[in-house]
């Protein structure tokens, strides 16, 4: 019963953190970012397709130095942890900052006079996300037998993207104004307490979902109990010394080092996916801000039945198999986003009243988040087979660093070709390389990993 209820609180971790990613990240304040930045720039005197793309190199810009602090911090932070043998209070300072962040996000003006802060409060809130993920990744090869982290692995996303569905929903019903001041539910925002004119209920989903987060990591952080693996104190030098020797360890371990390698550019392209999305939508589409959330819960429900059965595939034909049929699925969903517009799909004219584009961008929509679930899930699983024992959270830093290691380049491509073509769509093609790349690096992992069973369950 005891180690049921230490895995049902880990998953609660991905319930409570989930949000920053849907609600915030890709379906309503990315969205709002875009927006408000659109018409800022627009009043400066920049044409429309300019301000779009001036507005999305600007978010792209934030995500990309979002991804360096991650990327460079990850791996001393997991080794940090590893030499004093704890977790938990990682996580607890980190948890701090994510709602530090995430509240902050209130203070963003809808008339685009403070961009910068807004750029700013956001992506510490991200950072502490990502942080606070590397400790309880490495948490996951003391929950259960090796068997079965496949199904462990993906039943916490699924469980977590339910969290992030039911925050989405709450948002856009009690929260996100629509055009005609009210809400999806037809309700003015926060029951009468928030300004529509103001866009206050679009800027209150920054503290709603900090309070979110706040409220349910108390079932994880209740239920997750850690004894200190080798009791000490947390020493740089020596985090530094453990970075090393990993870096160097990998020199004669080829399957993971072709794993990291490999999906840190395949998750790197993921990421780059969940980060314009939204913005896509509306610079491309132009959807409102609630037509986009609405999109978000269909995307959300997918991704999360999609990342339980993804789970089970894992379970009875390994990680590698998974990863890589569900990263095929992603390149053929970036280069039909590429290939459509308004006016045209693919080279072919439409109407320009034809539903056509949203259909397909709605489609394209579920598989992003079905196969992006399913990537993240059995890429954790697959990190899990490649472990030594005592070193997994330097282990996830790693994993962490390899998925941000190159978090820039996504974004930084996004906005280079964004800005060099003035093509909004053309933002996406870079993603393509990306994930051919990582799965060309893939090629070398052992499907089981290069570990024999280092580890059990406790």
């Amino acid at each position: 019963m005891e180690a049921k209820r230490r895995i049902l609180g880990w998953y609660f971790f991905d319930w409570a953190s989930q949000p920053y990613h849907t609600v915030l990240l890709t379906f309503v304040f990315g969205p709002f970012f875009a927006a408000i930045a659109t018409e800022y720039f627009a009043g400066t005197g920049l044409d429309e397709q300019a301000a779009d793309a001036r507005a999305q190199s600007l978010w792209s810009l934030c995500l990309t130095i979002s991804g360096l602090i991650v990327g460079l911090g990850a791996p001393f932070l997991g080794a940090l942890a590893d030499t004093s043998g704890r977790r938990l209070p990682w996580i607890a300072v980190f948890s701090v900052i994510y709602v530090l962040g995430a509240s902050a996000l209130w203070l963003t003006e809808p008339d685009g006079s403070n961009l910068g802060f807004a750029l700013a409060a956001f992506a510490i809130g991200f950072v502490a996300a990502e942080y606070a993920l590397i400790f309880t990744n490495a948490q996951l090869p003391g929950l259960i037998d090796r068997a079965e982290v496949g199904r462990v692995s993906g039943s916490g996303f699924a469980f977590g993207y339910l969290g992030g569905l039911i925050a989405l929903i709450l948002a856009l019903a009690l929260l996100v104004e629509q055009a005609s001041a009210r809400t999806l539910i037809g309700i003015a925002p926060g029951f009468g307490l928030l300004d529509a004119e103001a866009r206050e209920g679009t800027r209150f989903v920054g503290p709603f979902v900090a309070l979110w987060f706040a409220a349910f990591m108390i079932p994880y952080f209740r239920w997750v109990r850690e004894e200190p693996e080798r009791p000490g104190r947390a020493s740089f030098r020596d985090a530094m010394g453990h970075v090393g020797a990993s870096v160097r360890d990998l020199r004669g371990r080829g399957s993971l080092a072709s794993f990291l390698g490999g999906s840190m550019l395949y998750r790197d392209a993921l990421n780059g996916l969940y980060g314009f999305g939204g913005t896509y939508a509306l610079l491309v589409l132009n959807w409102e801000i609630t037509r986009i959330g609405i999109f978000g819960i269909i995307s959300v429900i997918s991704a999360a039945v999609l990342s339980w059965i993804g789970g089970r595939l894992d379970r009875y034909f390994g990680p590698k198999p998974v990863i890589i049929g569900a990263v095929l699925g992603l390149i053929v969903v970036c280069a039909t986003i590429a290939g459509m517009s308004r006016e045209a799909v693919f080279g072919v004219a439409i109407a320009p009243d034809s539903g056509l584009p949203d259909a397909i961008f709605l489609a394209c929509g579920v598989l992003i988040g079905g196969l992006g679930g399913i990537v993240q899930a059995a890429s954790r699983s697959l990190m899990v087979r490649h472990l030594d024992p005592g070193g997994e959270t330097a282990g996830f830093g790693l994993y962490g660093l390899a998925g941000r290691a190159t978090a820039f380049l996504a974004p930084a491509l996004i906005g280079l070709v964004t800005v060099t073509t003035g093509d909004v769509r053309n933002g996406v093609l870079p993603l393509i390389a990306l994930f051919l790349l990582g799965l060309l690096l893939l090629r070398w992992t052992k499907p089981e990993g290069d570990r024999a069973d280092p580890w059990s369950k406790p």
